[in-house]
């Protein structure tokens, strides 16, 4: 008992200095980023408010309303990528400390302009204020968190067995930058999806160029400017992140120009990009999209699960590539499951998303509302029903196209194209099944395989189930991976809070924390998803979903040229030395000496190898590798 107090008092002073660690302000320089041209400037009513119209002119201007970003040819991409070649040539040398100080900076503006970067995600894509909070800031701050706690360690040398044969080597695996790391990203998230590859690639050491989406063009130029202040006050070259803007040529001349691609999008594009990225053999990461399955067991609390479907279905207006978009529930609980979703379905109003009247933005591209309106009539006409839809608010005339009416269709089956095809909307088509072998098959049953959320009383079941699905990410008794996550329901409050504590407009992080472990949320300590702080985990998927991975350690490291890295343990003392029988010219018995030493190092067990150790050929056994062994090999004979 003596030992364990002092360890106690050890323990608990370390915990002490930690917290008073914790208060201490950090040292974290402020920026100031030029706003003069994004800030609303009064002509645009809160209630007729939605997101930019593109329009296409003869000259090929990417245009927002008054405001135009430029469609870059292929020389202007091509040097844009080697201004920032340049660049990372001098960002390759720079420290672990400097590239933590560019993600404190960072964290420390977002934190306190989060209404800021929100609005333009908003008014560029037609999302709810809340929604971007949790889709563009949430995710980008603890993929903050996470490289600052980790993504050191992540990058050091890592060191590997060096097996029977070489022991006196040292095994590495160095990480380093490859250079230019090209990304093209989507407009669900703009924020997120530009800041979620370059703080990657940044960090790693790499320069990183983006072409973000004609759809998102205006936000994302913005969002550039936050990064390059930051980048200039922690003393980096210019020009290492570049945002680019532009069409088709755009994007090509960007895949053949830098030494990675990352590519956000839809199966058809991602097919040419590989294609395309053939020709220079650089590696190439898709994150094409998914139909995740949601499956329901009979022994659920069903008004539980009930809202986490409807957040997974609905979150951004079902604009996200791990939305949930084909459920499936026992058909014990499918009339009671259905009815719940329905009730949550029902009460949700679209709108326009700055108004904060609304439960769901807008839809981002006006001719998406047709796709998912042909969807619907396919399944309708294919024997579906439509049981529940929400409703669209007071809108201007000139947005109705930008809004669809969140929706729950029943009676549907494989046949129907809106069980097949990516929906990418505020669609909810539920499918009852009797065993959870037809759920795995029905669940299987599609081209894409990004991800799945599989719920049961017994987690031991739905662990069991969530493992048959062939896709990348699974949750269980959740949904999402670590980028998109359901709201809190009423469920995951914690005992003492009140009903004023779901509303999300009550999050507020302190400009002092720095740190996310200081989160608060209200006054009544909401509790989120544990996933929505995994961002440890690589994000992608398989089939027509994509392959390779972003985030997490693996999402890291793809951003480096992975090198494997021989040494001697005790240079200069032992040297490699190759042995006289297989020295050129070889001896007669040199494939006899081959096999006594292969016998010798690889035995199956000590007596065949001390047997061979000790063989009429032992006497020129003249270890390459060790000559202790060699030693060792005279004394047992001499023993003998």
């Amino acid at each position: 008992m003596a030992l364990w107090w002092p360890l106690i008092v050890i323990a608990f002073a370390f915990a002490i200095c930690r917290l008073l660690l914790m208060l201490i302000p950090s040292n974290v320089p402020p920026i100031d980023v030029d706003t003069s041209d994004v800030l609303d400037d009064g002509n645009q009513t809160k209630d007729n408010s939605f997101i930019y119209v593109l329009l296409l002119d003869v000259d090929l201007n990417c245009r927002f309303l008054e405001r135009q970003q430029l469609h870059l040819c292929y020389a202007q991409v091509k040097e844009r990528v080697a201004q920032t070649r340049k660049a990372q040539k001098i960002w390759a040398k720079s420290s672990f400390k400097q590239r933590r100080l560019f993600l404190r900076i960072l964290l420390k503006y977002i934190i306190e302009h989060q209404d800021l970067i929100c609005n333009i995600s908003s008014r560029d894509t037609g999302k709810t204020m809340v929604d971007a909070s949790l889709g563009e800031i949430m995710t980008t701050c603890e993929k903050i968190h996470w490289l600052l706690s980790e993504g050191e360690k992540w990058l050091k040398p890592e060191y590997r067995s060096c097996g029977r044969s070489m022991l006196h080597k040292i095994a590495k695996v160095e990480f380093s930058p490859l250079g230019v790391v090209g990304a093209i990203v989507s407009w669900n998230y703009p924020f997120h999806n530009i800041f979620n590859p370059m703080m990657a690639a940044v960090f790693s050491g790499n320069g990183i160029v983006i072409k973000v989406s004609e759809h998102a063009s205006w936000s994302g130029c913005f969002y550039l400017r936050i990064i390059q202040t930051a980048l200039a006050a922690v003393g980096a070259p210019e020009n290492l992140v570049e945002v680019i803007t532009g069409f088709a040529e755009t994007g090509e001349a960007l895949v053949s120009s830098v030494d990675k691609i990352i590519f956000v999008g839809s199966p058809g594009v991602g097919k040419m990009i590989m294609r395309s990225a053939a020709d220079t053999l650089i590696p190439v990461t898709l994150e094409l999209g998914g139909k995740d399955a949601f499956i329901v067991c009979e022994d659920v609390d069903v008004p539980h699960v009930a809202q986490v479907a409807a957040r997974g279905a609905l979150q951004s207006s079902g604009q996200n590539c791990a939305g949930a978009e084909r459920f499936y529930v026992h058909k014990d609980v499918y009339s009671s499951f259905v009815a719940e979703v329905s009730k949550i379905v029902k009460s949700v109003t679209a709108g326009p998303p700055l108004s904060g009247k609304y439960d769901m933005g807008a839809i981002c591209m006006q001719d998406h509302s047709e796709k998912l309106q042909y969807l619907v009539n396919d399944a309708l006409d294919k024997g579906a029903e439509i049981v529940a839809r929400g409703s669209v608010g007071n809108i201007g005339e000139g947005a109705v196209d930008q809004y669809f009416p969140p929706t729950v269709i029943v009676n549907v089956n494989h046949t129907m194209k809106l069980m097949q095809e990516e929906a990418f909307g505020p669609i909810l088509p539920i499918m009852k099944f009797s065993s959870d072998e037809e759920a795995v098959q029905l669940a299987n049953d599609s081209k894409y395989g990004l991800g799945c959320a599989v719920f049961s009383g017994s987690k031991r079941r739905a662990k069991l189930i969530a493992s048959q699905l062939h896709c990348g990410v699974a949750a269980v008794n959740d949904f999402a991976s670590s980028y998109m996550l359901p709201y809190p329901t009423p469920h995951d409050l914690h005992p003492f809070s009140t009903p004023e504590a779901h509303d999300l407009s009550a999050l507020v992080i302190g400009p002092e924390a720095h740190d996310l472990s200081a989160l608060v949320i209200g006054p009544e300590a909401l509790l989120f998803s544990p996933e929505y702080y995994m961002q440890s985990l690589p994000f992608g998927g398989v089939k027509d979903s994509g392959f390779g991975r972003f985030a997490g350690i693996e999402g890291l490291r793809a951003c480096c040229l992975v090198k494997s890295v021989v040494e001697d343990r005790w240079w200069p003392f032992i040297k490699t030395k190759i042995p006289k029988p297989i020295q050129y010219p070889v001896a007669e018995n040199g494939f006899e000496f081959q096999e006594s030493l292969v016998e010798t190092l690889y035995g199956l067990n000590i007596w065949d190898r001390l047997r061979a150790l000790v063989n009429d050929y032992s006497d020129q056994f003249e270890l390459i590798f060790c000559p202790a062994f060699t030693r060792m090999k005279l004394l047992f004979k001499d023993s003998s």
